[in-house]
């Protein structure tokens, strides 16, 4: 059965496989490689296993199963599961570091060292491998007054129904692009909540790009899926489609939208703004690991380099589900299956025979439940529009308060990349780490040198990837490696 740890204190030195992140990819890779054998330890920042698509559907109940729809009532299933598997757990701990360590393990590979903070205390802790599963996260949505009072994104809403069963009391409007954002207008409207309109900014042009994959799409299982989907909100609320710029009023807080549809403009208000415009890797460990990554041109996002069991370019380190590329939920678990597989191959407690087997099978499989994506990710790809924004006023970086004016005059200087920019602006050096600006800001700086975003490349992360108390950092156990770097010798007791 699953040990539960509550403090890095009680983390055992080391294990043969750590996965980061408990949603659909790193439960099922924990699963997988606990089943053949491995001592594996997953991390997880949140109270409850699920990620963000499972979030608290272990105790949630008929009524909010009924509302957030048959594809997160499967999510109790992967976690009953889980919780009959015997591996470590380590609920609201924070993985901040994954770096190769001094030592080899057994099969002649480098060790991994991960860094850990759980209870107040941080650890590292030795890996054989490491399996990242560390989900996707909201694109930024920089437009004039998306920071004001009364906006906010809708996977916050949506985390909010799910965790704590809270729903908005006013006149609610949701805008952008992509599935999240009929998913939670319908969510919402079953909920009861008064939905007064929904402002689709999906760029028309998408269709030229999306329609060859139109059949692949029509046979998948997305397809009867979306059309539910689109009708349910279609008969509940107002759809506006076609919005090729918005803007958030009010005076002290958001009062009304301003959207315009070419040169014909309207305005709706409203007391609750929810803005989504699709999804993209979270990658800030991945890099801070120094896996190789590169520039998506059909989804507008960075993707880190994989193979097809997810081994990155760093050997020992995996990638799996949306922080390798975004997959839903049912191929995120595949791909989860895969790796924890391949770790386990790679450790060599599982035959050759067995794993083709099963790696056929499991490929097989997820190549049914990508069919359509490519559809998807074509049709709702944001418009450049709302992906850089137009007005100079417009506050990219939320942490530090930069403007696309201020990025602008920087990358007229001649810097050459997002790093540059950084050290010039502070853009992408406040709490969420370049998480809400980074690709708004390396779109900027391509747009200003006139080269793909690929050329100018992304923030070079380091670790700790999330905040790490004095405290926590003065009590790691210390090495004679590290006493002799700080003190310049190695103390002996006589």
């Amino acid at each position: 059965m699953i040990q539960n740890i509550q403090s890095a204190a009680d983390l055992a030195p080391a294990y043969d496989l750590v996965v980061v992140g408990a949603g659909p990819a790193g439960l099922s890779a924990a699963i997988e490689a606990s089943t053949h054998g491995l001592a594996v330890l997953l991390a997880d920042e949140n109270e409850a296993p699920g990620g963000q698509i499972y979030r608290s559907v272990g105790r949630a109940s008929d009524a909010e199963l009924a509302r957030m729809g048959p594809d997160y009532s499967a999510g109790r299933r992967l976690i009953e599961r889980f919780q009959r598997t015997k591996l470590g757990y380590a609920r609201q701990a924070t993985v901040w570091s994954v770096a190769p360590a001094d030592e080899e393990t057994g099969d002649g590979a480098q060790a991994l060292e991960v860094g850990i903070s759980l209870g107040g205390i941080a650890r590292t802790i030795a890996a054989h491998r490491v399996i990242l599963a560390t989900g996707a996260l909201e694109r930024p949505f920089p437009f004039p007054g998306w920071t004001m009072p009364g906006v906010m994104t809708a996977g916050a809403a949506q985390i909010l129904m799910k965790s704590s069963g809270l729903v908005p009391s006013g006149r609610t409007i949701l805008a952008g692009t992509g599935p999240l954002l009929y998913l939670v207008a319908s969510q919402l409207l079953r909920a009861g909540v008064d939905v007064i309109a929904v402002v689709d900014a999906t760029p028309r042009e998408n269709w030229r790009t999306a329609l060859v994959h139109l059949p692949a799409f029509a046979t998948s299982s997305y397809a009867l899926k979306g059309l539910k989907l689109l009708f349910d909100v279609h008969r509940r609320t107002r759809v506006v489609r076609g919005a090729t710029a918005i803007e958030a009023g009010g005076q002290e807080k958001f009062s009304a939208l301003r959207v315009s549809k070419g040169l014909n403009s309207l305005e709706i208000e409203g007391d609750l703004l929810l803005l989504h415009q699709g999804i993209a890797p979270n990658l800030n460990l991945t890099l801070a690991a120094e896996c190789d990554y590169f520039w998506d041109e059909h989804s507008a996002v960075f993707r880190p380099s994989v193979d097809a069991c997810g081994a990155s370019s760093v050997p020992g380190v995996s990638i799996a589900g949306d922080g390798a590329g975004i997959v839903g939920a049912i191929a995120s678990a595949l791909q989860g299956q895969l790796a924890g597989l391949n770790a386990s191959f790679e450790l060599n407690l599982v035959d050759r025979n067995a794993y083709e087997e099963r790696r056929t099978r499991l490929t097989r499989q997820l190549a049914r439940a990508m069919r359509g994506r490519t559809f998807i990710e074509r049709r709702f790809r944001p418009g450049e529009k709302f992906r850089l924004p137009t007005q100079d006023g417009t506050v990219v970086c939320r942490c530090e308060e930069i403007t696309a004016v201020k990025l602008r005059k920087v990358a007229a200087l001649g810097v050459p990349g997002p790093n540059q920019m950084k050290a010039f602006t502070r853009c992408g050096m406040g709490p969420c780490q370049g998480r809400l600006c980074g690709l708004t800001a390396v779109e900027l700086l391509a747009q200003c040198r006139g080269v793909a975003p690929g050329e100018v490349g992304y923030y070079r992360l380091r670790p700790p990837i999330k905040p790490v108390t004095l405290g926590e950092l003065a009590a790691l156990p210390q090495t004679e490696a590290a006493i002799v770097a700080v003190a310049g010798f190695l103390e002996t007791r006589r």
